[in-house]
């Protein structure tokens, strides 16, 4: 990283832009800099690396935002699912109760999974048990639990397991473009790193045109 530890990415990407404009606007950062090897060439070489970078960089602040919006998608799935299933499961304990063969096909002996995979297994085996069997339904009417709320649940499984799988697509690809953006990053920062070197010392003589570029180098 080019002596930006302070910074965050986008006021890096912000100093290096003004370094590198200010490089072209000033005929005597332009000539002082083309006397020690940046010339127009070069210097657009670190353009063109920074121009993507930004472009890296907005494009993973789209993925994670998009990621962001998946996961509280998700989560509200998941939370409006535990309710329901929480309700019926305790609800479904009172009535099969005296029934071990009901309880162990509604797989609702023992506590509840913590693990996503092992506690949706549990809620999907509930829930299409109930779903073929109408004289467990019958039993469960008696404590207000209805064929619909059966439906509804099933329907919340269907949601969250889109959810999720919406979510982990948007994870992936802001891993991906992460990647990619810290791939770039790298590249201007490397880049960088050697033209502010170059910048103290061409410009040794005018500290004020070192601070025209934002003072980034220290004397």
């Amino acid at each position: 990283m080019a002596n930006r530890k302070f910074l965050t990415e986008a006021e890096t990407l912000e100093l290096y832009r003004v370094s590198l404009d200010n490089v072209e606007r000033q005929p005597e950062i332009a000539a002082a800099m083309a006397d020690r090897g940046y010339e127009a060439d070069t210097i657009n070489q670190g353009k063109s690396l920074l121009a993507n970078a930004m472009q890296l960089f907005e494009t993973n602040r789209i993925e994670d935002d998009e990621t962001s919006a998946a996961y509280a998608a998700y989560s509200v799935a998941k939370e409006n699912l535990e309710n329901t299933y929480g309700v019926h499961r305790k609800l479904a304990k009172v009535v099969f109760k005296n029934d071990g063969l009901v309880m162990d096909r509604l797989s609702i002996l023992g506590g509840i999974p913590k693990a996503y995979t092992a506690w949706l297994g549990k809620v999907k085996t509930f829930y299409s048990e109930l779903n073929k069997d109408p004289s467990l339904q019958t039993k469960l009417e008696r404590l207000k639990v209805s064929v619909e709320e059966i439906q509804e649940a099933l329907n919340q499984i269907g949601v969250l397991e889109a959810a999720r799988s919406e979510y982990l697509r948007e994870k992936g690809e802001s891993q991906k473009t992460t990647k990619s953006k810290d791939d770039a990053l790298e590249e201007i920062d490397d880049y960088m790193s050697d033209f502010y070197a170059v910048a103290k010392v061409a410009l040794a003589s005018e500290p004020q045109l070192l601070e025209s570029m934002g003072k980034l180098v220290k004397s």
